[in-house]
């Protein structure tokens, strides 16, 4: 494959500056609703604030690349004397569970960098303690195909109900017209 120069965004969090005030998620889900910010419900929302009350611990994760398979890794690490799951890292949308998944239709969620917004991304602009850092920049990376939305959507329900179920309810539903 052939080598392209491509901009990477990317959004920096720092973890010890994050209280916790989750406007981050408010706006994310008021940006994403149908029509835009005509609700706020922060579940549809492809940043998370995890959140351990008791430890003090505030952790902003982005909804990433979605995966049929859930991983082996249930380690914990002590950073700064806080101690995380190893999940709580992960930006993934899996099977083992609830988060960055649409929860009316199960299907995955993932950060666009608020994909037409003229000043990038919201939860940046609307952090108050600067925990979330906006960064382009150049990379050269290997050139690749790059599933559209329709085929990943596809994929979750394929996983989820099976080929056969799926392709007789495409069938059922085109002979209605």
């Amino acid at each position: 494959m052939a080598k392209i120069k491509k901009t990477i965004k990317t959004i920096r969090v720092d973890a010890d500056k994050c209280n916790g005030c989750r406007g981050c998620e408010i706006i994310c889900s008021a940006y994403h609703a149908e029509p835009k910010y005509s609700s706020i419900n922060p579940a549809k929302s492809r940043i998370q604030v995890l959140t351990h009350r008791l430890q003090n611990i505030w952790l902003p994760v982005f909804a990433g690349e979605y995966t049929p398979a859930e991983c082996m890794g249930r380690d914990k690490y002590v950073i700064d004397g806080k101690e995380y799951e190893e999940c709580a890292f992960c930006r993934a949308a899996c099977p083992s569970r609830d988060l960055f998944k649409d929860p009316d239709s199960g299907l995955p969620l993932k950060c666009d960098m608020c994909e037409g917004n003229e000043s990038g991304p919201l939860c940046v602009e609307w952090c108050l303690n600067d925990v979330l850092t906006y960064e382009e920049r150049e990379e050269e990376v290997e050139e690749e195909v790059e599933m559209e939305e329709m085929e990943i959507g596809l994929g979750s329900l394929i996983d989820k109900y099976g080929l056969d179920k799926i392709a007789s309810t495409v069938a059922r539903m085109s002979q209605k017209d």
